[in-house]
């Protein structure tokens, strides 16, 4: 079993940025992304970091986000810059362990508004 505790949302203006985090806690994990539910869409992939630090961006973040993680930790970090808002929405953390099974995290809110 794996628990995943997120951080880092909030209020940002256009332009600003904001870095979400997220922690696991558990035994297995492997490889760890970040999706998104913005308002009027179904919940869509942002980014993925292997366990071996490989990383894969959508292309809608390129160049304006980065992901990273600490092993040793489990926490993984989405640094999101230059931001708009269609990034405005819920961002989930998402974990997938070397035992087939797959984790989300409660969701924390990004708005970007002026």
């Amino acid at each position: 079993q794996v628990q995943l505790v997120e951080s880092g949302g909030g209020l940002v203006q256009p332009g600003g940025s904001l870095t979400l985090s997220c922690a696991a806690s558990g035994s297995g994990v492997r490889d760890m992304a970040y999706y998104r539910q913005v308002p009027g869409k179904q919940r869509e992939w942002v980014a993925t970091i292997t366990y071996g630090y490989d990383r894969d961006y959508a292309d809608f973040v390129k160049g304006r986000f980065t992901i990273s993680r600490e092993i040793e930790k489990d926490t993984m970090w989405l640094q999101m810059k230059r931001l708009n808002s269609e990034d405005t929405g819920v961002y989930y953390c998402n974990v997938r362990t070397g035992f087939g099974n797959e984790y989300w995290g409660q969701g924390t809110q990004v708005t970007v508004s002026s």
